[in-house]
């Protein structure tokens, strides 16, 4: 019988396995080698799994919100946290609170979130306006926590304990040329305060911030703005005027210093070193502001824009010489008269700072400019971020639009109006040019209605406190301002009948930590925290799929 290719083939491979001295298995014995060879592979890895998920799980750490670590710096810390937690190990100290200590203590300085210990403040003041303009400073400082230097023209008699940065005189600038015939020398002494204050050569420092005796600064959202930038480059963070003839004058490139501008410190490091050199080149500039931003150029920083810093005023020559007083040269308001209207639609971004409201009306009515400003204090330190934040809302049932800044004033509008409307500050205030109208503004205004049905109800801010019985809110109440209202004939219900406002707020220090928005207000309809007389309003971020609909 003939023999196959592959029967052949058979024989010839169990000869060579029998002369090998292998022994022949038949089928039955392969089938059971294979499944116990898939069993034993499977079975080690199982083992190698849960072997390194146990080590992971042993040495990983809890989360800690307030260890900021970047990737590269968690990477050089790596290997020197694994040795402390060894050595802690073996005291008897648990593994992950080890670790936790080891990269506590291995955070470079350098790397640590901005704080308030790291600015440093100059602030340009007068001798001839000092006692009056000091009692603003007063308003902000925390002579415990926070460093700067007042700078003058002349010596004033100072006392201890009196809440104020230490003063020194500045140095002398009549070498340095100034031939603006409408401006003042002063400028120059102004501008080179920053550069005086890095000579002191203090330690620590990541900002140099500028402001006026008459400048108010909300130094805990000072701290959120600047903290979102790298203090190891180069920025120069400020705002414009509020007047566009102002910043085509100047330049819409130029920080007004009333308002306040932020130095990082390698930037005031290169301007110490030629600022002196550039003040020469320019005789003819007329203030401080544009001398700074005319060396700025020079370096080739661009100003980084911030609405927060609220400038209100700018240079007019001719009162630069009134009384024979050595004014600053960013004195007057491009705005004056009433701001309720700019500050109750301020815009999404933290306030930093206002400037020169001894120029106009007190924020608040029936108070002096000094016990308004402290009156604006309780609600920055129950909730600086939120301080003057709008939100809008809707009565639908009654027709009603509703504007929230807290912290300010509550306005109630019959009718419905668009929140683009509402958002928008209305002509509350005058241009300093008199014969100009609403477009030499450098943002959009609207008019204050003529229709008497229109004129807002306006609560002000009367008290504000934090109760913790209350889920941690903070509880605002608004009292109506008793301003004389013309006849309506619209026959729909009348805000006339409330006379006061109770604003429910959660403080959310974390606010400026997301992207913009506006909060969401809400009319609460329970009837406890309801009546004719009596409006209640919760405020806050606004959940998923709300809006201000009309």
């Amino acid at each position: 019988m003939k023999v196959s290719q592959k029967e052949s083939e058979k024989v010839g491979w169990d000869q060579m396995r029998s002369l090998s001295g292998t022994p022949i298995s038949g089928p039955v014995a392969q089938g059971r080698t294979l499944p116990k060879l898939m069993v034993w592979l499977i079975l080690f890895v199982s083992v190698t799994y849960v072997v390194y998920t146990l080590k992971l799980v042993s040495t990983s750490r809890a989360c800690d919100d307030d260890l900021l670590i970047t990737p590269p710096l968690m990477t050089v810390l790596s290997s020197q946290a694994n040795v402390t937690m060894v050595a802690s190990t073996a005291e008897g100290i648990p593994n992950r609170t080890a670790t936790t200590v080891a990269l506590r203590r291995e955070i470079p300085e350098a790397q640590k979130r901005t704080e308030l210990r790291h600015i440093v403040f100059g602030i340009a003041a007068s001798a001839k306006l000092w006692d009056q303009r000091k009692n603003y400073i007063k308003l902000w400082w925390k002579p415990e926590e926070m460093r700067g230097i007042v700078w003058l023209d002349n010596p004033v008699k100072t006392r201890r304990n009196e809440g104020l940065p230490p003063v020194r005189i500045s140095g002398d600038t009549s070498r340095f040329s100034y031939t603006n015939k409408q401006g003042h020398r002063s400028a120059i002494r102004i501008s080179r305060i920053v550069s005086e204050t890095f000579r002191l050569r203090m330690k620590d420092v990541r900002w140099f911030v500028m402001g006026d005796d008459d400048t108010v600064f909300v130094t805990e959202n000072l701290v959120r703005l600047l903290a979102k930038y790298d203090h190891n480059q180069y920025y120069y963070i400020g705002s414009l005027s509020e007047s566009h003839l102002q910043n085509i004058y100047f330049s819409y490139s130029m920080a007004y210093g009333g308002g306040g501008f932020a130095i990082s410190y390698p930037l005031a490091r290169a301007l110490e070193r030629m600022q002196d050199r550039c003040i020469q080149r320019y005789p003819g500039l007329y203030g401080s502001d544009d001398r700074m931003q005319a060396c700025m150029a020079e370096l080739g920083v661009p100003l980084t824009k911030e609405l927060g810093f609220h400038q209100n005023s700018c240079a007019v020559a001719f009162l630069h010489h009134l009384h024979g007083l050595e004014i600053l040269p960013y004195i007057v308001y491009d705005v004056y008269g009433n701001l309720f209207g700019l500050l109750a639609a301020h815009p999404v971004t933290p306030l930093v700072s206002l400037h020169h409201l001894d120029v106009v009306e007190p924020i608040f009515p029936n108070t002096t400019r000094v016990e308004a400003l402290k009156q604006l204090m309780v609600p920055m330190e129950l909730d600086s971020a939120g301080l003057m934040q709008q939100s809008i809302c809707y009565d639908k049932a009654k027709g009603w639009t509703i504007s929230v800044s807290w912290g300010f004033a509550v306005q109630i509008f019959r009718g419905i109006f668009s929140p683009r409307e509402i958002e928008m500050p209305s002509r509350t205030f005058l241009n300093w040019y008199r014969k100009a109208d609403y477009t030499a503004y450098a943002f959009n205004t609207r008019p204050v209605s003529r229709n008497p049905c229109q004129k807002p109800f306006v609560f002000y801010l009367s008290k504000a406190r934090f109760d913790s019985s209350m889920n941690n809110q903070t509880v605002s109440e608004y009292a109506r301002h008793r301003a004389p209202h013309p006849l309506c004939k619209w026959k729909m219900a009348d805000p006339e009948d409330i006379d006061k406002v109770e604003v429910y707020k959660k403080p959310d220090p974390h606010l400026w930590q997301r992207s913009p928005r506006r909060n969401c207000c809400r009319i609460i309809l329970d009837s406890k925290k309801r009546s004719a007389k009596y409006m209640a309003i919760d405020v806050g971020v606004c959940r998923e799929g709300e809006l201000s609909e009309i």
